[in-house]
């Protein structure tokens, strides 16, 4: 499969360009051994992807957290969690495929997981509404969390969305209810859960499943309350300084755990998660895995009571 180059990795792309017709030319059958050459265009390469990802600013983290080959919902499902069964529908209205959850194995135990899945295809995009959510999305993960308390059965939620659906047929199907209900649901859980931003957590549409005793951010994830270019066009009518706005909005996973809106980052690859997918989830598996360990033993009164703290915590510290 092709990479896909962010603008800022121009770079990068010309130099793997030239690596690949050094490789093709060393492939053929008559072609000239060039064999330092390429380990030397190699390790430059590898060194100016390492220089470039060293210091990202707020824009390029979200250049990479909107990558279209970063892992989506659907890739964890597959490469983390085993014998998952998907859950439908919200009981009321319909379901809403923006949102996916059900039960699942994760390294053995039983749990309840949902996330927010974008598509990849033309087809799937358009099936999963690009990840942004109607109202029968977040009562559908409000029915999961009430199963996973009936059971006793930890949380685990992945947000990767621009914001809720901010459609008519939403907003007649009380979106901004849903998503309350949504938070509320989260904040009064019995059992444990903890939620991981894996693309992007934008606005009501990501807090409406994110509402957890544990917050974890991949390494180039963005959280906010809104977009870069929802902000910008709010805040200098022009959706254009959207990267004025990034910078201005403390978007990435270091400036949010400095003010504990997140409890943890996860490492990525160098170069972003879209890099090597695999790696990355075995990495967020780990975290996962230490999180819900911290969780386990405490009672639903000592899970109410520490979510709680965690979120009037946020901002009392790194202002």
């Amino acid at each position: 499969m092709s990479m896909t180059y962010l603008d800022f990795e121009k770079p990068i792309a010309e130099l793997d360009a030239k690596i690949s017709e050094l490789e093709a030319l060393a492939a053929s059958k008559d072609g000239p051994s060039i064999k330092d050459e390429l380990t030397k265009l190699k390790a430059k390469s590898t060194k100016q992807l390492k220089d470039l990802y060293k210091d990202l600013n707020a824009w390029r983290k979200t250049q990479v957290a909107r990558h279209p080959d970063r892992p989506h919902f659907s890739d964890f499902i597959e490469n983390v969690f085993e014998d998952f069964e998907e859950l439908a529908g919200d009981r009321v209205y319909g379901n809403d495929d923006a949102i996916v959850g059900g039960l699942a194995r994760f390294k053995g135990r039983p749990v309840v997981i949902m996330g927010h899945e974008k598509g990849r295809t033309i087809e799937k995009r358009l099936k999963h509404n690009f990840g942004m959510a109607h109202p029968e999305g977040y009562r559908k993960a409000v029915r999961l969390m009430d199963l996973a308390e009936k059971f006793d059965l930890p949380v685990l939620s992945f947000p990767d969305t621009q914001g809720a659906y901010p459609g008519k047929g939403g907003e007649e199907r009380g979106q901004a209810e849903a998503i309350a209900r949504g938070t509320q649901r989260g904040l009064s859980l019995g059992v444990p859960f903890v939620t991981l931003i894996i693309g992007e957590g934008m606005s009501g549409g990501a807090i409406g499943i994110a509402a957890a005793n544990k917050v974890l951010m991949m390494e180039h994830a963005i959280y906010s309350v809104i977009s870069p270019e929802g902000c910008a066009s709010i805040l200098y009518r022009d959706a254009g300084k959207a990267k004025d706005a990034a910078e201005a909005m403390k978007i990435t996973a270091p400036d949010l755990l400095k003010t504990k809106v997140i409890d943890d980052v996860v490492k990525e690859p160098v170069g972003g998660a879209h890099r090597d997918p695999k790696r990355a989830m075995a990495n967020a598996a780990k975290a996962l895995d230490a999180a819900l360990k911290e969780l386990e033993g405490m009672s639903p009164a000592e899970l109410r009571t520490q979510r709680k703290e965690r979120f009037y915590a946020i901002g009392r510290e790194g202002l």
